[in-house]
């Protein structure tokens, strides 16, 4: 029995020093107030994304980029930025605000606006002209999402062909896809932002999540990315790629001038053309019986009859001088044989 004893105040004995180790050592008893208590971190994917604009953007374009601020609770805002500055004050602007990515939008003559994408401070960096932009407060679309949940990226299956285009796919779900356990952010997905090429552009939608079934609604708000140029740096470096098929607002506006200022040319010479190639009436081929339904019907039925009784009284009369021709010619033949029998 004193065996026994011993065994099971051994047991509880070793229980209790591990739960003595398990559980976690006590704060002390003075601390500092400047050392805060050290916390577990869940948010490890600190991505924080830049979102500005510089000076001479219109209101439709303003509106614009408050709607991808909302849209993405991850952003810091920043003042305009002054035209005199250069894009490289971008990156100190960023390493101020603590951001490692950057969206930046430049206005240009009022009327066209770029839009700017850049992994900071090492590149690379993409240039767009965004086209085609209507904000969530003109669309006026259905479909409705909670602010600052997180969103599926979507993106079309073009985006592996090209290597530009697979670059362009890493730099965008790095910029728009919220961090997982972000403090501003939501922990659920309830809408998709798709991204697809079509005709050398990035057509931008947002749709809320309806059910599982694939049923979505449109949110807005949309744009289309037309790519300009790839930059090797973050807004400086060396050109990776440019977009041959890109064609600048300012020469499409001159190629439409060009064409408005010809057009009355052009009318002109249309109507000299016409009017060289119009059919003349002696080419008019003629139509049996045309003039039977011109002028009065009873007139022209009065006509028709005195010209069927004048074709009869020529008929006649061909036919008598025919019967005269016959007789006059036996009468010559007769008078002949008797000549010849005497």
């Amino acid at each position: 029995m004193t065996k026994l004893m011993k065994k099971t105040v051994k047991r509880k004995h070793t229980a209790l020093e591990e739960v003595a180790e398990k559980s976690p050592e006590p704060l002390p008893a003075v601390r500092n107030s400047e050392e805060p208590i050290q916390k577990k971190r869940k948010w490890t994917n600190k991505q924080r994304v830049l979102v500005f604009a510089s000076r001479g953007i219109n209101h439709r374009d303003r509106h614009l980029m408050e709607d991808i601020k909302k849209m993405m609770p991850h952003h810091k805002p920043e003042s305009k930025m002054e035209r005199s500055k250069t894009l490289s004050v971008v990156n100190e602007l960023c390493e101020m605000k603590n951001c490692n990515k950057a969206i930046m939008f430049e206005g240009r003559k009022k009327q066209d606006l770029y839009m700017w994408l850049s992994n900071v401070p090492n590149g690379p960096s993409a240039k767009f002209l965004v086209e085609n932009v209507s904000t969530m407060a003109e669309l006026k679309l259905t479909g409705n999402c909670l602010r600052g949940s997180r969103p599926l990226l979507s993106f079309d299956k073009n985006f592996q062909n090209e290597p530009q285009y697979s670059l362009l796919k890493e730099l965008l779900t790095q910029i728009f896809g919220v961090p997982k356990h972000h403090p501003k952010s939501q922990p659920f997905f309830d809408h998709v932002y798709t991204f697809t090429i079509l005709d050398h552009r990035i057509w931008f939608r947002n749709f809320q999540i309806l059910s599982e079934d694939g049923a979505v609604a449109e949110i807005g708000p949309r744009f289309v990315l037309n790519p300009v140029k790839i930059f090797s740096g973050s807004f400086s470096g060396q050109a990776l790629w440019e977009n041959p098929h890109y064609l600048s607002p300012a020469r499409y506006r001159h190629q439409v001038r060009l064409q408005a200022k010809n057009k009355y040319l052009d009318r002109v010479q249309q109507k000299t053309n016409a009017e060289i190639n119009k059919p003349d009436g002696s080419t008019k081929p003629k139509i049996p019986l045309e003039d039977i339904f011109k002028g009065d019907p009873v007139e022209k039925a009065e006509e028709l009859n005195k010209e069927q009784e004048l074709e009869k009284t020529k008929e006649k009369k061909m036919a008598k001088k025919k019967k005269v021709l016959k007789k006059g010619g036996t009468k010559v033949l007769v008078s002949k044989a008797k000549k010849v029998k005497k």
